[in-house]
């Protein structure tokens, strides 16, 4: 399996996604929800229906797994594209610029290519499964501090966040007490990657999909991080919890988040 190929096609079909999703930017018609607080636009379509169409040129045998159009699968599968086509849908819509496409690829359970871009600002997150991460072609690494108070963090809310706050409250609270900083980022591809390049030291969400943490999963544990779940166990894209650290923190992580 030519892992480079792979790569590059992600890469390529992100590229071109983010001329599409950069053209929309402040010129949506059409913006509708799935859910109470769950949007998507124009941009979300174009942007995934054209990874699909890249990805499909050169491997039109692997399955596909997109936020927008679900799972398509094939008869002889060797490997399974995650595609998110704008993580962040909310900030776009509001022109934050804090949004991203991410698109990993799998094979025997395991991921083996992830490739996050933030069109606002060009940067292109990438990691090889035993060949490292980067950022926009430098190697990068998890930050090496040790002590939560000296730490900035970043979590996010599910869609459902109203129907379960005093968790996320007390969790909220007593990170809050522990830590330097807590940022909300809104794009929990970008909070991954944060986490690979050494700006967030930590990360924390329940309830997320497999297309919004394939790609960064894969970058941030090739920088070096530590992935779990809230209470330490292995992370699986099914998971409800994610906790990502630059591994230091990792058990003081899990401690403020017991509840």
């Amino acid at each position: 399996m030519d892992l480079n190929l792979i790569k590059n096609t992600a890469i390529g079909a992100a590229y071109k996604s983010a001329e599409i999703i950069n053209q929309f930017s402040g010129n949506l018609t059409r913006i509708t929800q799935k859910g109470p607080i769950d949007l998507v636009t124009e941009a979300d379509i174009a942007s995934e229906k054209n990874i699909i169409t890249e990805i499909r040129k050169r491997f039109p045998d692997h399955d596909i797994l997109a936020e927008e159009s679900g799972l398509t699968r094939t008869k002889a599968a060797e490997g399974r594209w995650i595609i998110d086509p704008l993580d962040g849908t909310t900030n776009f819509t509001h022109q934050i610029p804090a949004y991203a496409i991410s698109i990993a690829f799998a094979a025997d359970n395991d991921i083996k290519v992830g490739v996050v871009l933030n069109p606002v600002s060009g940067e292109l997150f990438t990691g090889v499964r035993n060949q490292g991460a980067a950022l926009n072609g430098r190697p990068i690494h998890v930050s090496d501090r040790k002590t939560l108070s000296e730490c900035v963090v970043a979590t996010g809310f599910s869609y459902d966040v109203r129907l379960m706050l005093d968790p996320v409250i007390t969790r909220l609270r007593q990170c809050l007490a522990a830590v330097r900083g807590i940022r909300r980022m809104g794009a929990a591809a970008l909070d991954l990657c944060f986490v690979a390049c050494g700006r967030f030291d930590g990360f924390w969400e329940e309830d997320l999909k497999p297309w919004d943490t394939a790609a960064g999963w894969l970058i941030a544990e090739e920088a070096g991080a530590r992935i779990t779940d809230f209470s330490g166990n292995s992370y699986e894209l099914e998971q409800k919890q994610i906790l990502a650290t630059n591994s230091h923190i990792h058990h003081d992580m899990q401690a403020v988040l017991k509840i």
